[in-house]
């Protein structure tokens, strides 16, 4: 047993020493990055990602149509099986089942079995790796001969600098290394990729099969990945700035949408158990509380007929009123009165997303609704604080335009004034961020502002900071404050849940809200969802799974941020790390404050000043793979604290007097 003097010098040594003793003793096994539709995005080695990116594509006779393995563009299935993550996909009837499997340190397996199920007349299928040119600047390629600097070779006018038979390709830069091996020797092409996001990189094509292609013609490939380079493991520099203060962060919150019965309840309790959850936002299932126009719900409802789902969400409001959390209130669909046409609820191709709303009934409309709201108070003690209709940019599952919807909160705000309501409305509510001109006709609407409560959107799309910035931009113009109605990042996730179980999904969602902590500083952000859908925990029959309910990684995110100390406000961080992303929030009458930080690097050290001369102390927490809000105390002297950030982990910095 070590003895440690009390005294700060003598403290702050050994803290010191055990830092730098222990600073690269984790080693973080290599780890191949796998979409769940089945693109390798890269291959990390001691936290450091090698980035690249595959994709299996189909082309049309003479190129004329081109598809390809993305978001949301199919509808694969993905799980793992030990080091192995497998992917099942198709395009049109080309069907394809992919194996990841890593191999030693830097380097993956990938085994493409490929089954047509009909004829179709093709130029070829092909698996392709995209090199991003930023990486690879100044970066030299071996295809069939000698080394080639792809910088002095001209494209032709099919964007193809060179081919070549072979059955390796190696790609070299000053700090990074790429080489595929091939099970045989193959036709290759390097071409140019011309497309807006990753206009300039290099796109390498290796054929599956080319040409016509026959009904099960099956097709197996291997192709072996090795990646290697310059582990960037440099020190970052962070100093926040206490004098500033922006928006205030209430604090995490979360969707409680009741849609398994079953399932809902053991995760809804799991989370409001375990942690602090600011605001809320429920279901309205208009349809069931008054799908007949002229039949009084509320007369209904007196009379013990209220339809179970409306039942169980009003419950659901007043279990989180009675714990003092903020509600907000949403409408997915609507009675067939109220909407034009039959009502839509999934998207069919061709044809728009959800219906208008009937504006021959809007004055029943806005009587529904508000009556909802009463009742909801009267008879459970839930007090509204905002109300929205979900997605209504999108149409899931009522459609508006900006003018609409515009009009809508003027109507329906003006209406809830008539009846004594204090609710407000949501203005947006977005599918995700890029559709943030829906939000305009009711900015530059004066007689709208006094009836929005507060901006939303959805993060489901529109992570670039540009977009994000419109948001924050739109609060700060409003004067009004600014929530993340939807948290997370993949939207179509539930097709593929194990998903939800691997570190990627885990680190980039936590990315990402810190992002928007820092861009956008929201009021709240609201899980989607702390139920059983898109659920933080596993087992207990969610997903299939009847092992024991138990938290993810995800979920340790989610109760790390969820920890954040209550009235705080987003403070200004400087930060010099490529690969960290950083937000502050601060109370200095309080003299608290916390800095989150996601690492999606190598293991670093690093160094925040800016903090008040009168905080001695603090805690680290750390959520990694293997670590759940681990405390570690840090010295701070100065306004200086020096710790460590794991490689791949979210690390919060907790201070106080």
């Amino acid at each position: 047993m070590v003895q440690v003097n009390k005294s700060i010098i003598n403290y702050k040594n050994l803290l010191l020493v055990l830092f730098f003793l222990g600073l690269f003793a984790r080693e973080v096994s290599a780890q191949t990055e796998v979409e769940p539709w089945g693109n390798i995005t890269g291959i990390r080695v001691k936290g450091q990602l090698f980035e690249f990116e595959t994709s299996l594509r189909v082309a049309g006779k003479d190129w004329k149509k081109l598809h390809a393995t993305a978001k949301e563009e199919q509808t694969p299935k993905y799980h793992r099986e030990g080091k192995t993550q497998l992917v099942t996909t198709r395009i049109d009837s080309l069907y394809f089942n992919e194996r990841v499997a890593d191999g030693e340190s830097g380097s993956a397996i990938v085994t493409v079995n490929f089954i047509p199920h009909a004829d179709t007349a093709l130029t070829g299928v092909y698996f392709v790796v995209r090199i991003p040119k930023g990486d690879y600047t100044g970066a030299l390629i071996k295809v069939d001969k000698g080394w080639v600097n792809p910088n002095t070779l001209k494209a032709n006018t099919g964007n193809e600098y060179l081919n070549g038979n072979t059955q390796s390709v190696e790609i070299k830069s000053l700090n990074r290394s790429l080489k595929l091996t091939l099970d045989e020797a193959t036709e290759v092409s390097l071409q140019a990729d011309t497309g807006k996001l990753h206009k300039g990189d290099y796109l390498l094509y290796l054929p599956i099969a080319q040409g016509d292609i026959k009904k099960g013609q099956g097709i197996v490939k291997t192709y072996n990945l090795a990646a290697s380079g310059k582990i960037d493991n440099a020190p970052v520099a962070l100093k926040i700035n206490t004098l500033q203060s922006g928006r205030l962060f209430a604090g995490f919150g979360g969707n409680f949408r009741i849609q398994n019965p079953k399932t809902d309840p053991q995760v809804i309790d799991y989370s409001l158990n375990n942690l602090r959850v600011a605001w809320s936002r429920v279901e309205m299932p208009w349809r069931f509380w008054q799908p007949e126009k002229d039949n009084d719900p509320t007369e209904n409802a007196k009379h013990n007929k209220l339809h179970p789902a409306v039942q169980k969400a009003m419950e659901m409001a007043q279990r989180l009123s009675k714990m003092n959390i903020p509600v907000i209130l949403t409408a997915w669909s609507a009675p067939d009165w109220a909407i034009e046409g039959k009502a839509r609820f999934r998207h069919q191709p061709g044809e728009p997303w959800g219906n208008p709303l009937n504006y021959n009934n809007i004055d029943a409309v806005y009587k529904s609704i508000a009556d909802y709201i009463v009742y909801l108070h009267d008879a459970y003690g839930v007090d509204v604080k905002l109300f929205s209709f979900n997605e209504s940019d999108l149409g899931i599952n009522i459609r508006q335009t900006g003018l609409q919807h515009a009009d809508l909160i003027k109507g329906l705000g003006a209406y809830f004034v008539s009846r004594g309501l204090k609710t407000k409305l949501l203005l947006g509510d977005n599918s995700d961020a890029t559709t943030y001109e829906f939000i305009y006709p009711a900015m530059a609407d004066p007689a709208a502002r006094q009836y929005i409560g507060a901006i939303s959107f959805h993060s489901w799309r529109g992570w670039e900071t540009p977009i994000l910035q419109k948001w924050a931009d739109a609060a700060k113009k409003m004067n009004v404050t600014l929530i993340v109605g939807e948290g997370s990042i993949d939207a179509a996730a539930w097709n593929y849940p194990a998903i939800f179980e691997e570190q990627t999904y885990a680190l980039e969602e936590i990315n990402l809200y810190t992002r928007l902590l820092a861009i956008c500083q929201p009021l709240t952000i609201l899980q989607w969802q702390l139920t059983a859908d898109y659920s933080p925990l596993i087992g207990g029959g969610i997903f299939g799974s009847n092992a024991p309910l138990a938290p993810t990684q995800r979920f340790w995110n989610l109760k790390q941020l969820a920890s954040t100390p209550e009235d705080v406000y987003a403070m200004p961080i400087s930060n010099n790390g490529k690969y960290l992303s950083v937000a502050a929030l601060g109370n200095n009458g309080k003299h608290t404050y916390v800095v989150h930080i996601v690492n999606n690097g190598a293991t670093r050290l690093v160094t925040l000043s800016g903090l008040p001369q009168t905080v001695k102390r603090g805690v680290l927490y750390l959520t990694d793979k293997g670590h759940q809000m681990e405390k570690t105390p840090v010295a701070i002297s100065n306004g200086v604290a020096k710790f460590k950030v794991e490689a791949t982990s979210y690390v919060s910095l907790v201070v106080g007097k």
